[in-house]
């Protein structure tokens, strides 16, 4: 896990060597073990930059970038891991190719040398890499399948820069901190932006599953992979229920065990819920030391520190406890926004924040169960969207006179069923399903806010609205998860929340072969009944205890609910209830106040809006 940083660009947009030092202390939270530059100036008269700061997990004593072959024309810098490296290089080495380190770069450089940009292809892992091809005068850059590395892209003219974040860029001269306001459009929906976007302007991300290529002042993407389930389900499983039940651990167990390959210690994210507890019983198949690492809260109803210890306890980790407060959001929020260049989109940032600054005490990697129910249907919203078109069906008066207000004046308790009711019964099915996890509808947010960005966003016919008309519901719901959600939110955060304490983080469930796997089975085998993750439960028989398969999932819900009418609401009013507010004059103030005295008074719950909003201004007094 490492950062990386660079471009190519004519001589009189070169920013020197200076510029890419200053690039790099910028992420030198990414990699605080080595740094290392390489500049040349090509045959054209262009120069080529290519940075790399280093978290060395492999072959820690070797393998410095950016890696060069003066004889092959090749040099590369690298963030990731590329789990299947000793499979390739022993496939390499039948080709001819000599090794001289026990490392996935020295391999990805020898993978590129020997297929070119198809290289990825053969790639099992997490990544985002930059590679200058001299002998082609090409620059090559590539993201992994799933998006776990991020790759952020800067176009001016013939000219490309690129780093693993955002701030890195802003080191730059030619790039400034400006607003894009078509984002933050987007933001209010999405309570993220969504690919290839940013919150500034010039800035935008690398796909997921794509590679970049630049030549002869041009650049050229290409999507070189999608996850299947954005397609119509094919001749699909052959074989019986336990068989493929036992294909699915056996799949996931490879997963685990390939991403335990570390030359430093490492753990695991425990929080005591079925995915987390899965990995953690997979990798004590592995090894005969697993530590662990748990965040709770004080407010017992939010805390699964409980369950956490008696997974531990059952597998015998080491295992260690955080507990958040809410001081802790008022102290770490402005700090991690500059971790991660946007709003912090998911108060969970907090607590895995303070989690991986206790796990770098003692490891340098975790595991952990990130991508389960983007990949298995884990969400009420999986189930609750079967129900969409009989719901519809009823009528019209029925659902907006009764229906509807009677769920949106019950208690929070029943948050799920006020929000199913409120999702259930918009018609776009694009609209529909960022609205499950989102902050506004299109009619609330056009109410609200009186932004009206010059130049609408292009048409949502690329990622995450481009599955196949053949997909089920379920499959079709699941690709926006696998290419939106949860690449531009769930992701994001994890990555930079990880990388901010200086740790790396691997998620086997996001294993594309396993993902692979998993789409060839019909929909029943991820929800049948009520029963969201079937297979998974099924699998996990063999490993958990029954009373840790049958609790019902809580989810990682940080209290927010509670602190925004405790401590926090004098914070929260300093951000957005005066003329200080920066971002005040986006909407329409009577009825922010109005939002915001519904929330303090106990009347309605708009957490997750609140929470959008707040973060959103505490990045403007950051960047704007």
């Amino acid at each position: 896990m490492c950062g990386i940083a660079g471009w190519i660009a004519a001589a009189h947009a070169d920013p020197g060597e200076e510029a890419l030092g200053r690039m790099l202390d910028a992420i030198a939270h990414r990699g605080p073990d080595d740094a290392g530059t390489w500049l040349l100036a090509a045959p054209d008269g262009r120069r080529v930059a290519l940075g790399h700061r280093r978290l060395a997990i492999i072959a820690p004593e070797a393998a410095r970038q950016p890696m060069r072959d003066a004889a092959a024309g090749l040099a590369l810098t690298f963030n990731g891991e590329i789990y299947n490296f000793r499979e390739l290089r022993e496939e390499l080495a039948a080709f001819g190719y000599r090794f001289a380190l026990d490392s996935d770069t020295e391999v990805l450089l020898r993978a590129y040398q020997h297929w070119g940009q198809s290289a990825v292809q053969h790639l099992r892992g997490m990544f985002a890499f930059a590679i200058w091809d001299a002998r082609n005068q090409r620059l090559f850059l590539a993201r992994d399948r799933f998006g776990e590395k991020p790759l952020f892209l800067h176009c001016a003219g013939g000219d490309l820069y690129f780093a693993s974040e955002i701030k890195a860029l802003l080191e730059l001269p030619c790039v400034k901190a400006q607003v894009d306001f078509r984002a933050v459009w987007d933001y209010l929906a999405y309570r993220y932006v969504p690919a290839p976007w940013t919150l500034f302007s010039g800035i935008r991300k690398l796909m997921p599953g794509c590679t970049a290529v630049w030549e002869r002042g041009h650049l050229r993407e290409t999507r070189y992979w999608a996850p299947p389930d954005g397609q119509a389900l094919a001749a699909g499983w052959a074989g019986g229920t336990a068989e493929a039940v036992a294909a699915f651990l056996g799949q996931l167990d490879e997963a685990v065990k390939l991403q335990m390959v570390s030359d430093v210690p490492f753990g695991a994210f425990l929080s005591g819920g079925l995915d987390s507890s899965a990995i953690v019983g997979l990798m004590s198949r592995h090894s005969s030391r697993v530590r662990t690492f748990s965040a709770g809260f004080a407010e017992r109803a939010y805390s699964e520190l409980g369950h956490a210890a008696e997974v531990a306890k059952h597998f015998g980790t080491e295992h260690h406890e955080v507990v958040v407060a809410e001081r802790d959001l008022i102290e770490q929020l402005p700090k991690l926004t500059h971790f991660r260049d946007a709003p912090v989109s998911e108060p969970a940032d907090v607590p895995m924040y303070l989690l991986a600054c206790e796990a770098a005490r003692s490891v340098k990697m975790v595991l952990s169960g990130e991508g389960s129910d983007e990949l298995l249907a884990g969400y009420p919203k999986h189930m609750a969207e079967r129900f969409v078109a009989a719901y519809q069906s009823l009528p019209v008066m029925l659902r907006r006179r009764l229906l509807e207000p009677l769920a949106q004046a019950l208690p929070y308790r029943f948050r799920r069923l006020k929000t199913a009711a409120a999702t259930l019964a918009l018609e776009d099915w694009r609209e529909r399903y960022v609205r499950w996890f989102g902050a506004l509808t299109c009619v609330e947010r056009e109410t609200l806010s009186v932004l009206r960005p010059r130049g609408a966003p292009p048409a949502p016919f690329g990622p995450p609205f481009d599955a196949q008309p053949g997909a089920s519901a379920l499959r079709r719901m699941l690709y926006f998860d696998q290419t939106s959600w949860l690449p531009d939110n769930l992701l994001e955060r994890g990555d930079r929340m990880t990388m901010a304490a200086s740790i790396e983080s691997r998620a086997p469930f996001l294993d594309h072969r396993l993902a692979q796997m998993v789409s060839t089975l019909p929909d029943d085998f991820r929800v049948r009944g009520l029963r969201s993750k079937w297979i998974l439960r099924e699998a996990a028989k063999r490993l958990l205890p029954r009373r840790i398969l049958e609790r019902p999932k809580v989810g990682f819900r940080v209290p927010v609910n509670e602190w925004f009418r405790g401590r926090i609401r004098e914070f929260l009013l300093d951000h957005l209830g005066n003329g200080r507010s920066l971002t005040r004059p986006y909407y329409d103030a009577k009825l922010l106040d109005r939002v915001l005295g519904d929330h303090m008074r106990g009347r309605q719950n708009h957490e997750k809006l609140i929470w959008a909003l707040l973060n959103l201004e505490i990045w403007h007094r950051q960047y704007a």
